[in-house]
Protein backbone atom coordinates (compact mmCIF):
# COMPACT_ATOMS: atom_id res chain seq x y z
CA UNK A 1 0.00 0.00 0.00
CA UNK A 2 1.38 3.41 -0.93
CA UNK A 3 0.62 6.97 -0.02
CA UNK A 4 -0.96 7.53 -3.46
CA UNK A 5 -3.68 5.06 -2.44
CA UNK A 6 -5.17 7.93 -0.41
CA UNK A 7 -6.21 10.83 -2.64
CA UNK A 8 -8.79 13.56 -2.71
CA UNK A 9 -10.71 11.37 -5.18
CA UNK A 10 -10.65 8.34 -2.83
CA UNK A 11 -11.96 10.54 0.00
CA UNK A 12 -14.71 11.97 -2.17
CA UNK A 13 -15.64 8.39 -3.18
CA UNK A 14 -15.76 7.48 0.52
CA UNK A 15 -18.13 10.40 1.12
CA UNK A 16 -20.50 8.85 -1.45
CA UNK A 17 -20.34 5.50 0.37
CA UNK A 18 -21.07 7.10 3.74
CA UNK A 19 -23.88 9.38 2.57
CA UNK A 20 -27.07 8.54 4.43
CA UNK A 21 -25.40 5.85 6.58
CA UNK A 22 -23.68 8.07 9.15
CA UNK A 23 -24.42 11.47 10.64
CA UNK A 24 -23.30 14.55 8.79
CA UNK A 25 -22.31 16.13 12.05
CA UNK A 26 -22.76 19.85 12.69
CA UNK A 27 -19.94 22.36 12.85
CA UNK A 28 -20.53 25.54 14.80
CA UNK A 29 -18.57 28.63 15.79
CA UNK A 30 -17.89 29.07 19.49
CA UNK A 31 -17.96 32.68 20.62
CA UNK A 32 -16.91 31.81 24.17
CA UNK A 33 -14.00 29.54 23.21
CA UNK A 34 -12.91 32.23 20.77
CA UNK A 35 -12.89 34.82 23.57
CA UNK A 36 -10.92 32.49 25.84
CA UNK A 37 -8.27 31.53 23.28
CA UNK A 38 -8.00 34.58 21.04
CA UNK A 39 -8.69 32.52 17.90
CA UNK A 40 -11.84 32.30 15.78
CA UNK A 41 -12.85 28.83 16.93
CA UNK A 42 -15.17 26.43 15.10
CA UNK A 43 -16.00 22.96 16.44
CA UNK A 44 -16.90 19.88 14.40
CA UNK A 45 -19.05 17.71 16.68
CA UNK A 46 -18.08 14.17 15.71
CA UNK A 47 -19.22 13.06 19.16
CA UNK A 48 -22.73 13.22 17.67
CA UNK A 49 -22.17 10.11 15.56
CA UNK A 50 -24.27 7.14 16.72
CA UNK A 51 -21.23 5.57 18.39
CA UNK A 52 -20.12 9.02 19.62
CA UNK A 53 -16.89 9.06 17.58
CA UNK A 54 -15.55 9.66 14.08
CA UNK A 55 -14.25 6.11 13.69
CA UNK A 56 -17.50 5.02 12.06
CA UNK A 57 -16.44 6.76 8.87
CA UNK A 58 -13.35 4.71 8.15
CA UNK A 59 -14.87 1.49 9.47
CA UNK A 60 -17.92 1.69 7.21
CA UNK A 61 -15.84 2.65 4.18
CA UNK A 62 -13.57 -0.35 4.72
CA UNK A 63 -16.41 -2.81 5.40
CA UNK A 64 -18.19 -1.71 2.24
CA UNK A 65 -15.21 -2.84 0.15
CA UNK A 66 -14.93 -6.40 1.45
CA UNK A 67 -15.59 -9.34 -0.85
CA UNK A 68 -18.63 -11.53 -0.22
CA UNK A 69 -16.34 -14.27 1.12
CA UNK A 70 -14.66 -11.85 3.52
CA UNK A 71 -18.06 -10.66 4.72
CA UNK A 72 -19.23 -14.23 5.30
CA UNK A 73 -16.10 -15.26 7.23
CA UNK A 74 -16.02 -12.14 9.37
CA UNK A 75 -13.65 -9.41 10.47
CA UNK A 76 -11.38 -8.67 13.41
CA UNK A 77 -10.20 -5.34 14.79
CA UNK A 78 -8.05 -4.17 17.67
CA UNK A 79 -8.99 -0.95 19.40
CA UNK A 80 -9.02 1.00 22.64
CA UNK A 81 -12.69 1.64 22.02
CA UNK A 82 -13.95 3.95 19.31
CA UNK A 83 -12.70 1.98 16.29
CA UNK A 84 -14.12 -1.10 17.99
CA UNK A 85 -17.56 0.42 18.27
CA UNK A 86 -17.48 1.73 14.71
CA UNK A 87 -16.55 -1.67 13.29
CA UNK A 88 -18.98 -3.55 15.54
CA UNK A 89 -21.92 -1.26 14.81
CA UNK A 90 -21.60 -1.18 11.05
CA UNK A 91 -20.61 -4.87 10.80
CA UNK A 92 -23.86 -5.73 12.55
CA UNK A 93 -25.80 -3.45 10.19
CA UNK A 94 -24.21 -5.21 7.22
CA UNK A 95 -24.56 -8.74 8.63
CA UNK A 96 -20.81 -9.28 9.04
CA UNK A 97 -19.53 -11.25 12.08
CA UNK A 98 -17.10 -9.09 14.08
CA UNK A 99 -14.43 -9.91 16.67
CA UNK A 100 -12.85 -7.05 18.59
CA UNK A 101 -9.65 -7.32 20.64
CA UNK A 102 -9.34 -4.59 23.28
CA UNK A 103 -6.67 -3.85 25.91
CA UNK A 104 -7.77 -4.79 29.41
CA UNK A 105 -7.31 -1.12 30.34
CA UNK A 106 -10.10 0.01 27.98
CA UNK A 107 -12.82 1.97 29.84
CA UNK A 108 -15.72 -0.26 30.75
CA UNK A 109 -18.28 1.83 28.89
CA UNK A 110 -16.43 1.30 25.60
CA UNK A 111 -16.19 -2.45 26.19
CA UNK A 112 -19.87 -2.72 27.02
CA UNK A 113 -20.99 -0.60 24.08
CA UNK A 114 -18.93 -2.76 21.72
CA UNK A 115 -20.58 -5.90 23.08
CA UNK A 116 -23.98 -4.24 22.80
CA UNK A 117 -23.34 -3.82 19.07
CA UNK A 118 -23.12 -7.60 18.75
CA UNK A 119 -19.36 -8.11 18.52
CA UNK A 120 -17.34 -10.83 20.20
CA UNK A 121 -15.02 -8.91 22.53
CA UNK A 122 -11.66 -10.33 23.62
CA UNK A 123 -9.73 -8.44 26.32
CA UNK A 124 -5.98 -8.97 26.07
CA UNK A 125 -2.86 -6.95 26.96
CA UNK A 126 -2.38 -3.69 28.83
CA UNK A 127 -1.76 -1.58 25.72
CA UNK A 128 -2.92 -1.26 22.13
CA UNK A 129 0.33 -2.84 20.92
CA UNK A 130 -0.03 -5.89 23.16
CA UNK A 131 -3.64 -6.30 22.05
CA UNK A 132 -2.49 -6.08 18.43
CA UNK A 133 -0.13 -9.04 18.85
CA UNK A 134 -2.96 -11.17 20.20
CA UNK A 135 -5.33 -10.01 17.45
CA UNK A 136 -2.85 -11.22 14.82
CA UNK A 137 -2.93 -14.68 16.39
CA UNK A 138 -6.73 -14.81 16.41
CA UNK A 139 -6.89 -13.51 12.86
CA UNK A 140 -4.62 -16.28 11.55
CA UNK A 141 -6.39 -18.96 13.56
CA UNK A 142 -9.93 -18.03 12.50
CA UNK A 143 -9.22 -16.79 8.97
CA UNK A 144 -10.66 -13.32 9.64
CA UNK A 145 -10.13 -10.10 7.71
CA UNK A 146 -8.25 -7.50 9.73
CA UNK A 147 -9.74 -4.01 9.91
CA UNK A 148 -6.80 -1.83 10.89
CA UNK A 149 -7.67 1.18 13.05
CA UNK A 150 -5.51 3.63 11.09
CA UNK A 151 -2.88 2.22 8.73
CA UNK A 152 -5.20 1.42 5.82
CA UNK A 153 -6.05 3.52 2.76
CA UNK A 154 -9.80 2.82 2.97
CA UNK A 155 -9.87 3.69 6.68
CA UNK A 156 -7.90 6.88 6.07
CA UNK A 157 -10.13 7.88 3.16
CA UNK A 158 -13.22 7.45 5.32
CA UNK A 159 -11.79 9.63 8.09
CA UNK A 160 -10.84 12.29 5.54
CA UNK A 161 -14.52 12.95 4.80
CA UNK A 162 -14.58 15.09 7.97
CA UNK A 163 -12.38 17.69 6.27
CA UNK A 164 -14.61 17.69 3.19
CA UNK A 165 -17.58 18.57 5.39
CA UNK A 166 -15.68 21.17 7.40
CA UNK A 167 -14.43 23.03 4.35
CA UNK A 168 -17.84 22.81 2.69
CA UNK A 169 -19.33 24.54 5.73
CA UNK A 170 -16.44 27.01 6.22
CA UNK A 171 -14.02 27.37 3.27
CA UNK A 172 -11.96 30.09 4.97
CA UNK A 173 -10.17 28.13 7.67
CA UNK A 174 -6.58 29.10 8.35
CA UNK A 175 -5.82 26.05 10.48
CA UNK A 176 -7.23 22.64 11.36
CA UNK A 177 -6.19 21.16 14.72
CA UNK A 178 -6.42 17.37 14.63
CA UNK A 179 -5.67 14.74 17.30
CA UNK A 180 -3.11 12.05 16.44
CA UNK A 181 -2.94 8.50 17.74
CA UNK A 182 -1.86 6.21 14.92
CA UNK A 183 -2.49 8.99 12.41
CA UNK A 184 -5.51 7.82 10.41
CA UNK A 185 -7.66 10.86 11.13
CA UNK A 186 -5.05 13.50 10.44
CA UNK A 187 -3.80 11.66 7.35
CA UNK A 188 -7.23 11.60 5.75
CA UNK A 189 -8.05 15.13 6.78
CA UNK A 190 -4.73 16.53 5.55
CA UNK A 191 -5.08 14.86 2.12
CA UNK A 192 -8.62 16.20 1.77
CA UNK A 193 -7.94 19.67 3.16
CA UNK A 194 -4.70 20.26 1.25
CA UNK A 195 -6.34 18.91 -1.89
CA UNK A 196 -9.09 21.49 -1.61
CA UNK A 197 -7.05 24.32 -0.11
CA UNK A 198 -3.27 23.86 -0.49
CA UNK A 199 -2.36 26.76 1.81
CA UNK A 200 -4.38 25.55 4.79
CA UNK A 201 -2.34 24.78 7.91
CA UNK A 202 -2.73 21.31 9.44
CA UNK A 203 -1.52 20.93 13.03
CA UNK A 204 -1.47 17.58 14.79
CA UNK A 205 -1.89 17.10 18.53
CA UNK A 206 -0.53 14.25 20.63
CA UNK A 207 -0.65 13.46 24.33
CA UNK A 208 2.78 14.21 25.79
CA UNK A 209 2.92 10.67 27.22
CA UNK A 210 2.59 9.17 23.72
CA UNK A 211 4.54 11.32 21.19
CA UNK A 212 5.09 8.47 18.72
CA UNK A 213 4.19 10.34 15.53
CA UNK A 214 6.22 13.40 16.45
CA UNK A 215 9.24 11.22 17.15
CA UNK A 216 8.77 9.31 13.89
CA UNK A 217 8.52 12.50 11.83
CA UNK A 218 11.52 14.08 13.54
CA UNK A 219 13.56 10.99 12.84
CA UNK A 220 14.51 10.62 16.48
CA UNK A 221 14.48 7.54 18.61
CA UNK A 222 11.06 7.17 20.14
CA UNK A 223 11.28 8.58 23.67
CA UNK A 224 10.13 6.67 26.72
CA UNK A 225 6.37 6.46 26.43
CA UNK A 226 3.51 5.30 28.52
CA UNK A 227 1.38 6.19 31.46
CA UNK A 228 -2.26 6.52 32.36
CA UNK A 229 -3.20 9.34 30.02
CA UNK A 230 -6.75 10.61 30.02
CA UNK A 231 -6.54 10.45 26.21
CA UNK A 232 -6.41 6.66 25.85
CA UNK A 233 -7.91 6.98 22.38
CA UNK A 234 -4.62 8.43 21.08
CA UNK A 235 -2.30 6.46 23.36
CA UNK A 236 -0.52 4.69 20.48
CA UNK A 237 3.16 3.83 20.88
CA UNK A 238 3.95 3.26 17.20
CA UNK A 239 2.85 5.46 14.31
CA UNK A 240 1.50 3.76 11.20
CA UNK A 241 3.70 3.21 8.16
CA UNK A 242 1.28 4.72 5.65
CA UNK A 243 0.10 7.46 7.99
CA UNK A 244 3.65 8.44 8.87
CA UNK A 245 4.49 9.26 5.27
CA UNK A 246 1.30 11.25 4.73
CA UNK A 247 1.88 13.21 7.94
CA UNK A 248 5.51 13.83 7.02
CA UNK A 249 4.50 15.32 3.67
CA UNK A 250 1.33 17.23 4.54
CA UNK A 251 1.16 18.10 8.26
CA UNK A 252 2.75 21.42 9.20
CA UNK A 253 3.49 20.78 12.87
CA UNK A 254 2.75 18.43 15.76
CA UNK A 255 2.14 19.78 19.26
CA UNK A 256 2.26 17.84 22.51
CA UNK A 257 -0.23 18.58 25.26
CA UNK A 258 -0.16 17.78 28.95
CA UNK A 259 -2.90 16.11 30.96
CA UNK A 260 -3.91 19.35 32.67
CA UNK A 261 -4.74 21.02 29.36
CA UNK A 262 -6.81 18.05 28.22
CA UNK A 263 -8.71 18.07 31.49
CA UNK A 264 -9.38 21.78 31.08
CA UNK A 265 -10.54 21.22 27.49
CA UNK A 266 -12.98 18.50 28.58
CA UNK A 267 -14.34 20.86 31.22
CA UNK A 268 -14.74 23.75 28.77
CA UNK A 269 -16.61 21.56 26.29
CA UNK A 270 -19.00 20.62 29.10
CA UNK A 271 -19.34 24.13 30.54
CA UNK A 272 -19.31 26.17 27.33
CA UNK A 273 -20.61 23.91 24.58
CA UNK A 274 -22.77 21.70 26.82
CA UNK A 275 -21.31 18.61 25.16
CA UNK A 276 -19.24 15.62 26.26
CA UNK A 277 -15.67 15.09 25.05
CA UNK A 278 -13.32 12.27 25.88
CA UNK A 279 -9.65 13.04 26.39
CA UNK A 280 -8.63 12.36 22.78
CA UNK A 281 -11.66 14.26 21.53
CA UNK A 282 -10.59 17.33 23.50
CA UNK A 283 -6.95 17.25 22.38
CA UNK A 284 -7.36 19.92 19.69
CA UNK A 285 -8.86 22.39 22.14
CA UNK A 286 -6.17 21.44 24.66
CA UNK A 287 -3.49 22.48 22.15
CA UNK A 288 -5.29 25.77 21.58
CA UNK A 289 -5.32 26.40 25.33
CA UNK A 290 -1.67 25.42 25.70
CA UNK A 291 -0.40 27.50 22.75
CA UNK A 292 -2.77 30.47 22.36
CA UNK A 293 -0.17 32.78 20.78
CA UNK A 294 0.38 30.32 17.94
CA UNK A 295 -3.26 30.58 16.86
CA UNK A 296 -4.18 34.12 17.88
CA UNK A 297 -6.36 35.81 15.27
CA UNK A 298 -6.59 32.68 13.10
CA UNK A 299 -9.77 30.90 12.06
CA UNK A 300 -9.26 27.47 13.60
CA UNK A 301 -11.27 24.29 13.08
CA UNK A 302 -11.32 21.78 15.95
CA UNK A 303 -12.45 18.18 15.59
CA UNK A 304 -14.23 17.02 18.74
CA UNK A 305 -13.59 13.49 17.54
CA UNK A 306 -15.11 11.45 20.37
CA UNK A 307 -17.30 11.64 23.44
CA UNK A 308 -16.90 8.18 24.97
CA UNK A 309 -15.57 9.04 28.40
CA UNK A 310 -16.26 6.93 31.45
CA UNK A 311 -18.78 8.73 33.67
CA UNK A 312 -16.65 8.32 36.78
CA UNK A 313 -13.65 9.78 34.99
CA UNK A 314 -15.76 12.67 33.72
CA UNK A 315 -16.99 13.34 37.26
CA UNK A 316 -13.38 13.33 38.49
CA UNK A 317 -12.26 15.74 35.75
CA UNK A 318 -15.08 18.17 36.51
CA UNK A 319 -14.40 18.00 40.24
CA UNK A 320 -10.67 18.59 39.71
CA UNK A 321 -11.58 21.63 37.64
CA UNK A 322 -13.49 23.05 40.60
CA UNK A 323 -10.39 22.55 42.75
CA UNK A 324 -8.15 24.30 40.19
CA UNK A 325 -10.57 27.21 40.05
CA UNK A 326 -10.63 27.29 43.88
CA UNK A 327 -14.37 26.74 43.85
CA UNK A 328 -13.66 23.69 46.02
CA UNK A 329 -11.07 24.31 48.72
CA UNK A 330 -10.00 22.28 51.72
CA UNK A 331 -9.05 24.45 54.70
CA UNK A 332 -7.64 23.49 58.10
CA UNK A 333 -8.62 25.31 61.28
CA UNK A 334 -7.04 24.73 64.71
CA UNK A 335 -8.91 25.93 67.77
CA UNK A 336 -9.90 25.12 71.35
CA UNK A 337 -11.74 21.83 71.79
CA UNK A 338 -14.86 23.31 73.28
CA UNK A 339 -18.55 22.77 72.57
CA UNK A 340 -19.94 24.94 69.83
CA UNK A 341 -16.66 25.74 68.08
CA UNK A 342 -17.52 23.83 64.92
CA UNK A 343 -20.98 25.41 64.93
CA UNK A 344 -19.46 28.89 65.23
CA UNK A 345 -16.99 28.27 62.39
CA UNK A 346 -19.78 26.78 60.27
CA UNK A 347 -21.94 29.86 60.84
CA UNK A 348 -19.11 32.17 59.77
CA UNK A 349 -18.64 30.15 56.60
CA UNK A 350 -22.37 30.02 55.89
CA UNK A 351 -22.87 33.75 56.53
CA UNK A 352 -20.09 34.36 54.01
CA UNK A 353 -22.13 32.59 51.33
CA UNK A 354 -20.01 29.44 51.13
CA UNK A 355 -21.19 25.85 51.41
CA UNK A 356 -19.60 23.18 53.61
CA UNK A 357 -19.17 19.90 51.71
CA UNK A 358 -17.15 17.79 54.19
CA UNK A 359 -15.77 18.07 57.72
CA UNK A 360 -13.01 15.97 59.33
CA UNK A 361 -12.50 16.48 63.09
CA UNK A 362 -9.10 15.46 64.51
CA UNK A 363 -8.36 15.62 68.25
CA UNK A 364 -5.28 13.39 68.37
CA UNK A 365 -2.86 15.07 65.95
CA UNK A 366 0.38 15.60 67.84
CA UNK A 367 0.93 19.05 66.34
CA UNK A 368 -2.34 20.20 67.94
CA UNK A 369 -2.45 21.19 71.65
CA UNK A 370 -3.95 18.57 73.97
CA UNK A 371 -6.88 20.89 74.65
CA UNK A 372 -7.20 21.82 71.01
CA UNK A 373 -8.92 20.38 67.96
CA UNK A 374 -8.18 20.37 64.26
CA UNK A 375 -10.87 20.68 61.60
CA UNK A 376 -10.39 20.00 57.90
CA UNK A 377 -13.32 21.60 56.10
CA UNK A 378 -14.07 21.29 52.39
CA UNK A 379 -15.90 24.43 51.26
CA UNK A 380 -17.62 25.27 48.00
CA UNK A 381 -17.51 28.88 46.80
CA UNK A 382 -18.35 30.92 43.70
CA UNK A 383 -14.74 31.46 42.61
CA UNK A 384 -11.19 32.07 43.86
CA UNK A 385 -12.01 35.59 45.04
CA UNK A 386 -14.96 34.33 47.09
CA UNK A 387 -12.73 31.63 48.62
CA UNK A 388 -10.24 34.27 49.70
CA UNK A 389 -13.05 36.35 51.21
CA UNK A 390 -14.14 33.37 53.34
CA UNK A 391 -10.55 32.78 54.47
CA UNK A 392 -10.20 36.46 55.40
CA UNK A 393 -13.43 36.49 57.43
CA UNK A 394 -12.37 33.38 59.36
CA UNK A 395 -9.03 35.01 60.11
CA UNK A 396 -10.70 38.18 61.33
CA UNK A 397 -12.86 36.07 63.65
CA UNK A 398 -9.77 34.54 65.23
CA UNK A 399 -9.74 31.26 63.31
CA UNK A 400 -7.19 31.76 60.50
CA UNK A 401 -7.44 28.73 58.18
CA UNK A 402 -4.67 27.11 56.20
CA UNK A 403 -5.63 26.04 52.66
CA UNK A 404 -4.66 22.45 51.96
CA UNK A 405 -3.57 21.12 48.60
CA UNK A 406 -5.94 18.45 47.30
Amino acid sequence: MTETAVTLASIQAAADVLAGQIERTPMRPSRTLSEITGADVWVKFENMQFTAAFKERGALNKLSKLTEEEKRTGVIAVSAGNHAQGVAYHAKRLGIPATIVMPVTTPFNKVQHTRDHGARVLLEGDTFDEASVYAATVRARDGLTFIHPFDDADIISGQGTIALEMLADMPDFDTLLVPIGGGGLISGMSVAAKGLKPDIEIIGVQASMYPSMQAAINGTDTPAQGGATIAEGIAVKKAGTLTREIVRNLVDDILLVEEEHMERAITLYADVEKTIAEGAGAAGLAALLAHPAKFSGKRVGLVLCGGNIDTRLLASVLTRALVREKRLTNIRIIGDDRPGLLGLVSKIIGDSGANIMEVAHNRIALDVPAKGAEFDILIETRDAQHTQEVIDVLGQAGYPPRPLDR
